[in-house]
């Protein structure tokens, strides 16, 4: 997934410099993006793992609030 510049893009394969890389499941995945699960109770739980940009990783939660 490339967020860039307000814009949200998935793709497959592997990125040579990723600013953080987030590791989960799809159904923890499916949790964060639809608001179900908390992306820091998930990390918590060691249901998802974060390698890289660790502050980076903690507002990544905003980019998926419902309005």
């Amino acid at each position: 997934m490339i967020i860039k510049d307000g814009t949200c893009k998935l793709v497959e394969g592997d990125h040579d410099d990723p600013s953080v890389t987030l590791i989960m499941n799809s159904e923890t995945l499916e949790g964060v993006v639809s608001g179900e699960t908390d992306g820091m109770q998930a990390f918590m739980a060691g249901e998802l793992r974060a390698e890289g940009d660790m502050m980076l990783a903690t507002k990544l939660g905003e980019l998926f609030t419902l309005s």
